[in-house]
């Protein structure tokens, strides 16, 4: 399906930030969504969550069955989340107030900030280290500074442009991959490579959790880029966000774990794709990279945009603001000089890094994305009073009791479970080898603990104030002032 309006196409800069979207501002092709979401995946960091399995002992076969397990899985959370942004008409952060609460969603939007940074760091990382040793001209903090300009501006001009970027780019990853995966073919497989005898449970569940956690990830602000698609268009967006993402992660993911499955000990994230691709024909691992690059400048572009959301959103937690241009423009440049300055700062080891953080991710993320999506498909069934959300004292509270002891509850279960590599491992993961299966605790102790105390929320009254409100809400909008 693709459902498709010119009303209220944006030019410019874009204005609106975490305010809703009037219906009269609602455009776009959903199948939009596809590219967008594809190309966000289809980057170099992406690639890097291919290679857990392989570097903890797994065999490249096991490896890459866990990966599209995992893929599959987690994509199944984003996915659902991205189909609220048409519904609702809001940033995807805002909409965690009818569970945490006025006040109590600050929690969650503190774990949300940390990981735009943390994702832009590495992001900036790659780009710089791309760029620089492809055209082999300036330091690769020079270039950690250009990567982050541009993806500025890009956040600047907002959802449009972000959309139109994503989508052009499209053809050229798909390109890339494509001659990248041929080059791929030709590397010599370690032998055993394809034993399905030769399995190991740490690995596979360490992979299969890792890819899933890192497609949940996307989940805090998937819905941010459909807020502008017409109410109707909610499945069509979950398909499109599910096959554009599941498909570019496993495709890059499946590249990670088969170039570091040849590697061996010897793979090295910029050097060993730049060696796989001159096995094509000379010059094209500087092409490879140089389009890798721009994938992951878009992607760091959507961390900006997002984490000025979640912080915008933050500040009107504490004090009810009007949410203008120039406090986006504040936000957004906020957020990109705390990138650039600790990308600057990281450390060399950026593989476990990496790892650790996609786990640490993970934990913080599944009892929300649980207590979100029951929310809205079990308890509400889409129907919030879009009003109510932006006031302190509405009828969602300050602080939702429900949301925050389901989300605390389902992270202290998870404990004992987690294994994430030097940082902590739990006593659980611990007695069975380190192997990591947290996530299938967490998810439906959240879910099953929040649906039980939401059992005497009147939602047929809320869905009636909902209705008496529309049209205030949609006045308020069109005065760009929060409902």
């Amino acid at each position: 399906m693709s459902t498709t309006t010119d009303k209220g196409s944006g030019r410019g800069l874009e204005v609106r930030s975490i305010d809703y979207v009037p219906l009269d501002e609602r455009h776009g092709k959903v199948s939009h969504i596809g590219p967008l979401w594809f190309v966000s995946n289809a980057q170099i960091a992406t690639l890097a969550v291919g290679l857990i399995s392989i570097t903890t002992g797994g065999n490249l076969i096991w490896s890459l069955l866990a990966i599209a397990i995992g893929v599959l899985v987690g994509t199944l959370f984003m996915a659902a989340h991205s189909s609220q942004g048409p519904q609702l008409g809001l940033p995807q952060m805002i909409q965690s107030r009818p569970q945490f609460g006025y006040i109590g969603a600050l929690l969650v939007w503190l774990f949300a900030y940390l990981q735009y940074a943390g994702f832009n760091i590495f992001n900036t990382i790659l780009a710089g280290q791309a760029i620089s040793e492809s055209i082999n001209f300036g330091s690769q903090n020079l270039w950690f500074w250009v990567v982050t300009v541009v993806a500025v501006v890009i956040a600047l001009f907002g959802y449009d442009l972000i959309h139109a970027f994503e989508r052009y780019l499209t053809y050229l990853t798909i390109i890339m991959l494509a001659l990248l995966t041929i080059a791929a073919v030709k590397l010599a497989i370690p032998a055993g490579a394809y034993n399905l005898a030769d399995f190991h449970l740490v690995p596979f569940l360490g992979q299969l959790g890792v890819a899933a956690g890192y497609q949940i990830s996307w989940a805090i602000y998937v819905s941010d880029y459909s807020r502008y698609l017409p109410p109707a268009s909610g499945r069509g967006t979950f398909r499109w966000t599910f096959w554009g993402s599941a498909l570019g992660g496993i495709w890059v993911m499946f590249l990670g774990a088969y170039i570091g499955a040849a590697a061996g000990e010897n793979f090295e994230t910029i050097g060993s794709i730049k060696s796989t691709a001159e096995q094509l024909f000379g010059g094209f691992g500087g092409i490879a990279l140089i389009v890798a690059a721009l994938g992951l400048v878009s992607v760091t572009a959507l961390n900006m945009y997002g984490g000025s959301l979640t912080l915008i959103s933050s500040i009107d937690s504490v004090r009810q603001i009007r949410p203008t241009l120039r406090l986006r423009i504040i936000t957004i440049s906020i957020t990109a000089l705390i990138s650039v300055v600790l990308a600057n700062l990281a450390s060399s080891d950026f593989l476990a890094n990496f790892n650790d953080f996609l786990l640490l991710v993970l934990y913080f993320f599944i009892p929300w994305t649980a207590v979100n999506l029951t929310d809205y498909f079990i308890v509400r069934k889409g129907h919030y009073a879009i009003a109510e959300i932006f006031k302190p004292d509405g009828i969602y509270g300050r602080w939702g009791w429900p949301g925050i002891i389901s989300y605390l509850v389902g992270f202290v279960v998870m404990i004992p479970f987690f294994s994430a590599g030097k940082l902590f491992v739990g006593f659980i993961a611990h007695a069975i080898d380190g192997a990591d299966i947290s996530l299938f605790i967490g998810l439906p102790v959240s879910a099953g603990l929040y649906w039980l105390m939401t059992r005497r929320i009147d939602v047929d009254a809320e869905t009636r104030m909902a209705e008496a409100e529309a049209a205030a809400v949609e006045a308020a909008a069109h005065q760009h002032i929060l409902p």
